[in-house]
């Protein structure tokens, strides 16, 4: 099951309004992520089959995109003309110009809507993000006609860089299914896809010069899941689970990304988390050890409460061999000569350098060349890469370790750690994106604190933390918010095993990013987000086969209320879904009371209630139970 396709072809018109409707032409639309400005109007657009589309716009790929998703929503085959003036007389139509378009801001575009024409102004990207929010307005009667409310948006974006991390080291993921989430991604106007391609877990990007990367590095031993009960390798196990994605496959995809106006970051996760490549080529590490294997899943370090790691198995490359950075070139090389993007990811975290510690050639070197401390180590090898990566016409960015000590390179941050980190690399003067995980952005994390979530990678990370993030810590100036590029949610794959599952745990959070991402913060508005534009985007997702995470009926999945009575009201977190109860502590299901209306529920003096809720939709979807405990003992307070 995939994302995008029957996105577009089952349900689009689920988004927008009603034809006819008095309270539609009054009420803001349903817009993820929320413009900047949204100014109603009375009255609709009727778009139909007839509808004329006139552009001046060169090039006609943006323009085809569009009526693309016209005829796979709605069946579509609109007139396509050239030129902006419109005859006397003839039917309304839809003018998409770039005329004007200059004096927009960056990836900005203007639509405004009237009974007899939309127009829709822009250029490049905004041309593209103005479409997926006419895309998002139409709605279609049982006439084949699509009513569009008259309105005006001004809209350009909060943040330059809106990005999504996927990790397809732990768990692999097909051309097709990466392109679905570009499309997914898209159409919430996200532009960087930040794709993990290396880790301890696998190696998934053909490098011509070093075939023993996908030949060895693409392959593990199968285990049905990590966690610290997985076996590792055992002697003689065939490593029989792969994937990887050869050079053409991986153009295939730029293009298809470019097309969609978002760039591919890769990322090359160097020193640590080299495990991978290590096992292709044993000498990159100080041990040299040819019994290495590409990790399955299974532990192989211990961690302490302090944050530190001890490594049972050597994962990070040899710092001072000549070898390993004749290597790096080669492979950097052909990253830099595939990706058109400016950045190149070498991640640069969790390197752990126990190894280093114990090798006498490593400790010799740091002597000879004046080197204090292991950390200082690491330091050097990330400038002498930083030289090899902008030898190739890019700039490096890494995790937040690679921005510890004085570094004096020129390179950008990925912050992971949050505020206080984020703050030291501004003051810096680096550029940073945000992506820090405790501010709801590490969407591998569990969406609350139930035991009835899905294995995860831990924490506590619901939709509203993503959505209330704001990135623009007050302890910087003005001047310093401008090394802000923009903010990134992650996804590691640990927990992930298949695209069910990837849903589930992107989905909502995702719309959540995007307008932390887009809107500004003043049109942020959590109520609105949650309350009006949720529930009509998760229909979509059930009518397009999409899996997501419920939400439930109640904020707090186990609370407790002291109280004699209490008004049980509530609404359907999405639209079409019904809700079904039971006041006995059991599980309800859906044979159980069903909520129809609000209810008084009386607790008897020196009683408890236990309400226990779950949300069914029309797809047979299910929020976890929430368990609210009514209680009406009157103790005294001690």
């Amino acid at each position: 099951m995939y994302f995008s396709k029957k996105i577009y072809t089952c349900c689009l018109a689920l988004l927008g309004f009603s034809a006819g409707s008095s309270v539609a032409q009054q009420a803001t639309p349903a817009l993820v992520p929320m413009p900047r400005s949204v100014k109603m109007d009375t009255g609709n657009f009727l778009f139909n089959a007839n509808t004329l589309i006139r552009t001046d716009v060169r090039g006609k790929r943006a323009v085809e995109y569009f009526t693309d998703r016209l005829f796979s929503t709605w069946k579509f085959r609109n007139k396509i003309m050239t030129g902006t003036a419109q005859a006397a007389g003839l039917q309304p139509e839809l003018l998409i110009t770039a005329t004007g378009a200059e004096q927009l801001p960056e990836e900005g575009y203007r639509l405004l809507v009237t009974p007899d024409r939309i127009t829709l102004t822009g250029r490049n990207a905004g041309l593209f993000y103005g479409m997926q929010t006419l895309l998002q307005l139409l709605s279609v009667s049982t006439s084949g006609t699509a009513a569009i409310p008259c309105l005006t948006i001004e809209d350009a974006p909060r943040f330059g860089y809106r990005g999504l991390m996927l990790d397809v080291s732990r768990h692999f993921f097909t051309v097709e299914q990466i392109k679905d989430l570009l499309d997914l991604m898209a159409y919430y106007k996200l532009n960087r896809f930040h794709w993990h391609l290396t880790d301890d877990q696998g190696w998934r990007l053909e490098i011509k010069s070093c075939p023993e990367l996908t030949k060895v590095g693409a392959w593990r031993v199968p285990r049905i899941e990590f966690g610290g009960n997985t076996l590792p390798p055992q002697p003689g196990e065939l490593a029989t689970d792969s994937g990887f994605y050869t050079q053409e496959q991986v153009k295939e995809v730029i293009l298809y990304a470019a097309e969609r106006h978002i760039e591919i970051l890769p990322e090359i996760d160097v020193p640590g988390h080299s495990m991978a490549a290590i096992a292709a080529y044993p000498e990159l590490c100080v041990t040299q050890n040819s019994d290495i294997k590409v990790n399955p899943g299974s532990s192989f370090a211990k961690w302490f409460p302090s944050g530190d790691f001890e490594m049972y198995v050597d994962n990070s490359l040899n710092p001072i061999d000549e070898r390993v950075y004749k290597f790096l070139d080669k492979v950097f090389g052909e990253v830099a000569a595939l990706f058109p993007y400016p950045y190149i990811h070498v991640g640069g975290d969790e390197c752990y350098k126990g190894y280093w510690k114990k090798d006498t050639a490593v400790q010799d070197f740091m002597k000879e060349h004046h080197i204090n401390d292991i950390h200082e180590l690491q330091s050097y090898f990330i400038s002498r890469l930083n030289k090899i990566i902008q030898s190739k016409h890019k700039k490096l960015i890494a995790w937040d370790e690679v921005a510890a000590g004085n570094a004096k390179d020129s390179i950008t941050v990925m912050n992971r750690f949050g505020e206080k980190g984020a703050i030291e690399q501004v003051k810096k003067g680096l550029n940073i994106v945000l992506a820090p995980g405790h501010n709801g952005l590490y969407f591998d994390y569990a969406q609350s604190t139930s035991d009835q979530e899905p294995s995860s990678h831990g924490g506590n990370e619901p939709v509203w933390k993503a959505y209330q993030y704001n990135p623009e810590y007050p302890a910087l100036t003005g001047e310093e918010h401008k090394h802000i590029m923009g903010v990134e949610a992650c996804i590691w794959t640990e927990s992930i095993p298949d695209v069910s599952k990837l849903q589930y745990m992107l989905l909502p959070r995702m719309l959540a990013l995007a307008e932390t991402g887009w809107s500004d913060e003043t049109a942020k508005d959590y109520p609105r987000f949650a309350g009006t534009a949720l529930p009509l985007h998760l229909e979509r997702f059930d009518k397009a086969g999409i899996n997501y995470r419920v939400p439930t009926v109640f904020n707090c999945t186990d609370t407790t209320i002291v109280t004699g009575t209490f008004r049980f009201e509530v609404q359907p977190p999405v639209r079409g879904a019904r809700i079904f109860y039971t006041l006995n502590n059991r599980p309800p299901g859906d044979y159980d009371h069903e909520y129809r209306e609000p209810i008084i529920i009386t607790i008897p003096r020196g009683k408890t209630i236990i309400l226990k809720t779950v949300v069914v939709t029309s797809a047979g979807h299910r929020s976890i139970i929430t368990r609210t405990v009514l209680d009406n003992n009157n103790k005294p307070k001690t």
